[in-house]
């Protein structure tokens, strides 16, 4: 009978394809090298191909190598995946969890909440992608994808955890230096802070009209809202930001609401996920955020 891929042949693979030597892993794994050869002798035996290249210089992977390399990390943690959430139907949550969001989300709302998510499920590990980039929980290999507006995603299942609004707001030290705008028209003679690129004329660029302003207001431009953020509570200038990138600011003062978003733009915050019935890791997930979300929005 042929001998049938195991796991531990794949991650003996996967650490002989990095380190490109027996004797390596095996130090790092406390055995003698004879016995790391032999695992991937018999992993090309099963799998009918060479999958290094060998000489006195070192190790090389042939091109049936580099196919098996480019999965094989994959394999395992799908396996791993699978392992966690029948470990789930017991009620433990455990395994890898990853998620996506935008960099300014993940710092204000996912980063601040992980310690306490740790303490309660201890088993837990986190893999956290802040990207700017429209993420897919399938083609990303993503356990959900923390998204914000209109969705056109049919096939993923989704959960609605709160309302992004928009708020026109500045420091008490810019305020004291420049007054308050009354109007937003006056807006037009203060300094703004607003979004480098903005194709779909989120921030200042929409208003262009009502406020007449140019680009000598406009003192400073930046991609992250975590930047104009600080920007604006350094005291710089007056931002147009979403509401949960500023409520925590608000609330204790460092930032004033000046004016709420003159379109009155209400866009929903969603949890995007492949799987109908999500595993007990991503359940505890969405509850421990949904339930922040609604204290500091």
């Amino acid at each position: 009978m042929k001998d049938l891929l195991r796991t531990d042949m794949l991650t003996t693979f996967i650490h002989v394809a990095r380190s490109r030597s027996f004797s390596a892993v095996a130090r790092l794994q406390g055995m003698a090298a004879s016995s790391i050869t032999r695992q991937i002798d018999n992993l090309e035996q099963v799998l009918e191909t060479k999958l290094f290249f060998r000489s006195t210089r070192g190790l090389s992977l042939t091109d049936a190598g580099e196919i098996l390399f480019a999965r094989a990390q994959g394999i395992i943690n799908d396996l791993v995946d699978v392992q966690a959430e029948l470990a789930a139907l017991n009620g433990e949550p455990q395994g890898v969890l990853r998620v996506a969001c935008l960099p300014t989300f993940g710092r204000q709302h996912i980063i601040p909440m992980l310690a306490e998510l740790f303490t309660r499920y201890p088993k837990i590990r986190i893999e956290l992608d802040q990207t700017e980039r429209l993420t897919d929980p399938v083609r990303d290999r993503l356990d959900v994808v923390i998204r914000i507006g209109e969705l056109k995603d049919s096939t993923l299942y989704s959960k609605r955890i709160a309302t992004q609004t928009w708020i026109i707001c500045a420091s008490p030290g810019y305020i004291q230096r420049h007054g308050t705008p009354t109007t937003l028209t006056e807006l037009g003679e203060h300094y703004l802070l607003d979004k480098h690129h903005d194709p779909a004329g989120i921030c200042w660029s929409r208003y262009r009209s009502v406020i007449n302003f140019n680009d000598d207001n406009r003192i400073f431009r930046s991609d992250d809202f975590e930047t104009l953020r600080m920007a604006a509570v350094s005291g710089f200038g007056i931002a147009l930001l979403p509401n949960w990138a500023v409520s925590a600011d608000i609330r204790s003062e460092k930032l004033i609401p000046l004016f709420d978003d003159p379109d009155g733009r209400k866009e929903d915050i969603y949890l995007l996920r492949a799987l109908a019935h999500p595993p007990a890791k991503l359940t505890v997930f969405m509850s421990l955020l949904q339930k922040r979300l609604a204290k500091i929005i």
